[in-house]
């Protein structure tokens, strides 16, 4: 059962032809739906994968359902967050006028991110203990947004001070450098006697897997998981939720 004042979360997940994409995000859905049963939970995709995300809302309007918050899955504010996302959904809101939709942040950056990444570092194998002698690498897919790639410079950074030996970003795609590089760089530091790919991503997909072969090409020791339905993530992802459900900012028709 619902609760009758509880807006529908509706997740808006990039998508990929890859089919643990599509199952890790409805893994991501059912955790959230666990920890707060009382909200509706659906799934969309800007991508290759269904329901895209003006079917769903459709749906959700032949429902009945009057209030939605859009919840982009997307770790940084690049262009999908910018461009894509906010044009689907006000051109959905204006076929939609008795649907009202709220968008909320995108989940990057969060410290819960920061704690995604270190359950995945100790769930591949490290310890607490190692984390003075280990080099991470902070791989993620990429942008050719400055910002984006800011962010990723930033929580490498927010890792090293988290005690980790030392810490580098790389990148997937659209900018430098790449997985292997920084691990090659990685394992030449002072102080470094294992070195350990952190992918900073929510899925599988093109992007991870070329992650994962940097892994391999440069001889990192360990190749952490992506960050999918980690328990942190499904916090962060209702805490977003919760903040725009108290906003007052809606998107209408034009």
């Amino acid at each position: 059962m619902y609760a009758a004042s509880s807006p529908t979360l509706l997740l808006i997940a990039h998508g990929s032809r890859d089919p643990r994409h599509a199952a890790t995000v409805h893994a991501l859905a059912e955790r959230v739906r666990e920890r707060q049963p009382g909200t509706r939970v659906e799934v969309s995709f800007l991508d290759f994968n269904t329901p895209p995300v003006p079917a769903a809302l459709n749906r959700l309007a032949r429902a009945g359902v009057r209030d939605v918050v859009a919840l982009p899955l997307l770790l940084t504010r690049a262009f999908h967050a910018k461009a894509d996302i906010p044009a689907v959904l006000n051109e959905t809101a204006a076929r939609l006028p008795h649907l009202r939709i709220t968008r909320a942040e995108v989940l990057g950056p969060s410290p819960l991110l920061l704690s995604a990444v270190e359950r995945r570092l100790y769930e591949s194998g490290l310890r607490p203990d190692d984390k003075s002698s280990t080099g991470v690498v902070l791989a993620s897919a990429g942008s050719t947004d400055p910002e984006a790639i800011a962010v990723i410079a930033e929580i490498a950074r927010e890792l090293r001070d988290a005690g980790w030996r030392s810490v580098r970003p790389a990148f997937a795609s659209a900018a430098l450098p790449r997985t292997e590089d920084a691990v090659r760089a990685l394992r030449a530091a002072p102080g470094v006697s294992r070195v350990a790919v952190a992918p900073y991503v929510l899925a599988p997909g093109f992007l991870p897997d070329r992650i994962a072969r940097g892994a391999s090409l440069g001889g990192a020791d360990v190749l952490a998981p992506v960050l999918g339905d980690c328990p942190e993530v499904a916090d962060l992802v209702l805490t977003r939720y919760e903040a725009a459900a108290r906003a007052t900012t809606t998107l209408t028709a034009a």
